[in-house]
């Protein structure tokens, strides 16, 4: 169940780092709303993970998840460049993801 909440919890994260892109600063109020809304519930998602999975691990996997998200949303909505390193570092991102996942008995 904590690995559900902290996938959850990612995803939201991507929401939000989206949505802030799109407030432009906090300049425009629907994605502002998005971005505060879903902040808040991604952090409670976290929280609740971490009761049960240790802190590194529930934060590594949260942050990469929301890191890895957000390039990719970058690169498909935004037509951010997908040049060879900085598809190297997500990779190596979504490996570090996977084993800490798989390194993390809870």
């Amino acid at each position: 169940m904590a690995w559900l909440l902290v996938f959850a919890a990612g995803l939201l994260e991507i929401v939000w780092a989206f949505a802030m892109k799109q407030s432009e600063g906090f300049t425009r109020p629907f994605p502002t709303i998005v971005t505060l809304a879903s902040m808040i519930v991604s952090f409670g998602l976290l929280a609740w993970a971490m009761r049960t999975l240790p802190l590194g691990t529930a934060y590594a996997v949260w942050t990469g998840i929301g890191a890895t998200g957000a390039f990719v949303v970058g690169l498909v909505v935004l037509h951010e460049p997908a040049h060879a390193g900085r598809l190297i570092a997500a990779a190596l991102i979504l490996c570090g993801i996977v084993l800490m996942k798989l390194s993390t008995p809870a």
